[in-house]
């Protein structure tokens, strides 16, 4: 019948679905235009009422929310992978998940490298580790950069890219998130180019994204 802000689809029996490993633009939450925002949204509700909806979900089913966490269609459109397409969707990978990733991160590749959609918006241009990273604290950024160094430190995995140890972005995994690393390979990273996402938090003076999920990782070409 709706869909919220968010992103959320609510159903006509009041049920709430969130299209999982996606993620809308959000306007002024972003520091960003609103037209990409209300164009997703208008889209995603034009596409739901399109057809019969049908979710799959897996355990855990619901968020802390109780909205459903499912991979949406609609007879045989893929909810998702037609958003991320049409550049309507970033993706956003959750901790606890690790399927349709790889296929996910294709299709947002087809929407950036045709330049539709927000991907037409200078606010939601993949970031590099150089730019001035103060205007992006407290939103979801895509930021490439070459990997410096890999280090075990003070109970936190560290990929620092900058060149002094002191300035540069830094991706951290910390407490119970290094269970979800292991095996990761995260040393094989020294001196290779990545892509990272998630939000942008102040780390005494330096940008830092904090990683939960090693599928926040793209391995780059050199």
């Amino acid at each position: 019948v709706r869909v919220e802000q968010n992103g959320v689809l609510v159903l006509s029996d009041g049920r709430a679905l969130t299209l999982e490993g996606i993620r809308l633009p959000m306007g002024a939450a972003d520091h960003a235009p609103v037209g990409p925002a209300d164009q997703a949204r208008a889209t995603l509700l034009r596409l739901a009422r399109a057809g019969t909806v049908t979710a799959t979900a897996s355990a855990p089913k619901e968020d802390r929310y109780d909205r459903v966490r499912v991979q949406g269609f609609v007879d045989t459109d893929w909810l998702q992978r037609t958003l991320l397409e049409q550049g309507l969707a970033r993706v956003a990978i959750s901790p606890d998940r690790t399927e349709c990733a790889a296929e996910l991160y294709g299709f947002e590749a087809i929407g950036r490298r045709a330049g539709r959609g927000l991907w037409a918006s200078a606010a939601y241009r993949i970031r590099t580790d150089r730019d001035d990273w103060r205007p992006d604290v407290g939103t979801f950024q895509v930021i490439e950069g070459q990997v410096k160094r890999v280090t075990d430190r003070d109970g936190a995995i560290l990929l620092d890219f900058g060149n002094d140890g002191r300035s540069g972005l830094l991706v951290k995994v910390v407490g119970a998130d290094r269970r979800n690393f292991r095996g990761a390979g995260l040393d094989a990273l020294n001196g290779r180019r990545v892509r990272v996402r998630g939000i942008v938090q102040n780390s005494a003076g330096r940008p830092m994204i904090a990683l939960s999920n090693p599928a926040q990782i793209e391995v780059l070409n050199p």
